[in-house]
């Protein structure tokens, strides 16, 4: 067998080296102290238990301990007076559903809803500037139409109004007030009485066309002529016009007239569909006037729940239920009373706790709050009352007011 040069130095090297002798080791056996013998050099030596040396646990004090060792347990006043002076925060609760013993199921408000509801209600009735104070929907009929034409144009008007300004809207309903149906030009014109010819142009130019044979008047001058005052008949108050939004008009109107009267306003295609067919409806339904409950009014096309009972309130005078818009939608989940995704959620939650009285303002209320102050894109949250309460949980601080 062949082995290579580095196997063949390595081993010179290993027998090269010195050996080592054997490692001797003794028993510890050798190393033991007697224990009988007291004159050991350890023995003399002070020596400390490492038990004395480590810390000892702090001991338990208990009610038996101080009754068997007489130990004082002095109490420790810094702890309670903190605790004494810190007070509970009260949590912001939602509306909630509470199931009673008999199975019965109530729904209690939001916590502080009163004062953010009452606080609101101060700031806009100092400040009503808001489009739908005087141009909403319930503001947008003819006062000198009859009260079934009045019904009838707070329906269209709702009906114009989604998805839509209020200033447009409002816009859209005076042109079909004015310009729907053909009016006949009425002009106020009062015959004057063909007077005396008494002027001094008309005698000079009869005396220029009188022959010489003929005997002419005297002439006279203007101070001496006398002029007859033409009487003036006092002006007749004109009776106001009324309203050509009306359900005959809206029935012969045609289509492509309507939508050209209605332009401006979102989906003004489709709303001319809707109002058409409505119409139908109601006069072939209802005898000309419009449906007097919310649910058949829902039956209407294009007419969902917040136009019905928006509808109901402002022009029958009956409250049935909450018009929830996207303002009281979006609002009143910035306030926490709860958390819904839709607006027919949002009127289902604030009809099961909210009082009855109160479902006819709150849509104003926070429509004109939603236009002014809690706006959509940029919420003035400086210039609202509510600022710095800690009662509106969406409150951006450090707005300017």
């Amino acid at each position: 067998m062949r082995t290579s040069r580095i196997a063949k130095e390595t081993d010179k090297m290993l027998h090269a080296l010195p050996t080592l002798p054997p490692r001797r080791t003794r028993r510890l056996a050798a190393f033991a102290l007697d224990p009988t013998d007291s004159d050991s050099s350890l023995s003399s030596i002070d020596t400390v238990d490492i038990e004395d040396i480590l810390p000892r646990k702090r001991r338990r004090i208990t009610a038996e301990t101080v009754k068997n060792e007489g130990i004082k347990n002095e109490p420790e006043p810094e702890v309670k007076e903190v605790k004494q002076n810190t007070k509970e925060k009260k949590k912001r609760l939602p509306a909630r559903r509470i199931k009673g013993a008999d199975g019965s199921v109530t729904v209690s408000a939001p916590s502080n809803w009163e004062v953010i509801y009452e606080t609101v209600k101060k700031m806009r009735a100092a400040n009503p500037t808001a489009p739908v104070d005087t141009m909403g929907c319930a503001e947008l009929h003819w006062r000198a139409s009859a009260p079934r034409d009045q019904r009838f144009q707070t329906l269209i008007a709702l009906m114009l109004s989604s998805q839509t300004k209020d200033t447009v809207t409002a816009v859209a309903m005076q042109r079909l007030h004015t310009e729907l149906g053909v009016a006949k030009e009425t002009s106020v014109k009062e015959e004057i009485p063909i007077k005396e010819e008494t002027s001094i142009q008309e005698e000079t130019r009869i005396k220029e066309e009188t022959p010489i044979d003929i005997p002419i008047k005297e002439e006279r001058s203007a101070e001496e002529t006398p002029i007859k005052e033409i009487p003036i008949k006092e002006e007749t108050p004109i009776k106001k016009e009324d309203s050509t939004l009306n359900l005959a008009n809206i029935l012969a109107v045609s289509p492509e007239r309507l939508n050209e009267l209605i332009r401006t306003v979102g989906f003004h295609n489709n709303k001319t569909k809707y109002i058409k067919a409505a119409a139908l409806i109601i006069r072939d339904q209802y005898g000309g006037d419009i449906p007097p409950t919310a649910t058949e009014l829902m039956k209407l096309p294009g007419v969902g729940p917040k136009m019905a009972f928006l509808c109901m309130s402002a022009a029958w005078g009956k409250t049935e239920g909450i018009g929830v818009d996207v303002h009281v939608h979006r609002i009143t989940n910035l306030w926490g009373w709860h958390t819904t995704r839709t607006p027919e959620e949002t009127r289902l939650q604030l009809e099961a706790w909210l009082p009855r009285e109160k479902w006819h303002e709150i849509n104003k209320l926070l429509v004109g709050l939603g236009q002014t102050v809690c706006l959509p894109v940029g919420r003035r949250c400086g210039e609202c009352d509510l600022a710095g309460t800690k009662l509106c949980k969406s409150e951006v601080r450090g707005s300017k007011r």
